[in-house]
């Protein structure tokens, strides 16, 4: 996947864990980076700080990519509290996950399965998205005005990088 319009300068943090997890990122130029498939994923801790560290934003979503490697990752949160609430929802899908107050600790792989989940903030349901698509099934996303607010058009970004998934009107979601 190449990602423009981005600043890799600014990612130093995420763009470490990526590569420790296994996948590999290629910083293409100021503004353009390119992530391929990881070979093996394993396991990779990360510690959420203030910049120039790992962004609490990106926590959730490395929290998705920690189900499926192989190993253990133990995800410390630094930044906000009760930041881990999407961690029950991912249990129900399958993924094995135990918190124990900042910490969460990801045993992986875990086969996910589809569920209907709930949006319940910005940061940490986009990352609904990414599990849904690891997800076995199918997933449903209620209350999504709270991703809305912060990512304009995700749905027709993830179709164009392959994503199976489309906005359902009228369902109360």
């Amino acid at each position: 996947m190449t990602i423009t319009h981005c600043a890799p300068e600014h990612l130093g943090a995420v763009i470490a864990k990526l590569g420790q997890a296994g996948v590999p990122v290629e910083i293409v130029d100021k503004t353009t980076m390119r992530l391929r498939g990881a070979k093996k994923l394993v396991g990779a801790d990360v510690t959420t700080e203030e910049y120039p560290g790992f962004a609490t934003d990106m926590q959730a979503q490395f929290m998705a990519l920690a189900t499926q490697a192989e190993g253990t990752s133990v995800i410390s949160e630094k930044i906000f509290e009760n930041r881990f609430l999407h961690a029950s929802e991912m249990m129900r899908m399958g993924a094995h996950i135990s918190v124990e107050g900042h910490t969460a600790t990801v045993r992986g792989p875990a086969a996910l399965s589809g569920s209907v989940v709930q949006a319940s903030d910005l940061r940490a349901s986009a990352g609904w998205y990414w599990r849904g698509w690891l997800a076995n099934g199918e997933t449903m996303i209620e209350r999504v005005y709270h991703i809305d607010r912060g990512y304009e058009g995700i749905v027709e970004k993830l179709q164009g990088v392959g994503a199976d998934i489309e906005r359902v009107h009228g369902t109360g979601s």
